[in-house]
């Protein structure tokens, strides 16, 4: 669960180091895992695609707080992470590769480029 001026690392090599959430795309408060957000870059690498200061449109990959499952489970994670994408349409990935575990609501979400790249799909 994520909202407005949260402060989120980047779970790809696009370049971007730190996001901080600006809005959220399905107008709600909140946005949970598989969610799209709109961020804006505060940290980024020099020789990156992504630069300082630029809008990115981003999906939800892991948050620190609990997602109940409908099979009674829970899902947490130890930080808060995003994946920069490049529209909302097409929903492929910036980077080339996915760094952590991610959630399988990713993939549910049809992220499936996104998850067909993360090393580990909880």
């Amino acid at each position: 669960m994520v909202q407005n001026r949260t402060i989120l690392t980047v779970a790809d090599n696009s370049g971007a180091l730190k996001l901080m959430v600006i809005g959220i795309v399905n107008k709600r408060s909140v946005a949970y895992l598989g969610d799209i957000i709109t961020c804006v870059v505060k940290q980024a690498n020099p020789q990156g695609q992504v630069k300082d200061g630029e809008l990115v449109k981003a999906v939800v990959v892991r948050t620190r707080k609990e997602k109940r499952r409908k099979d009674g489970s829970y899902i947490r994670f130890s930080d808060n992470a995003a994946v920069v994408i490049d529209n909302i349409k097409d929903k492929n990935p910036r980077g080339t590769r996915i760094f952590g575990p991610i959630a399988r609501e990713v993939k549910e979400a049809y992220f499936a480029k996104i998850a067909s790249l993360a090393k580990e799909v909880i």
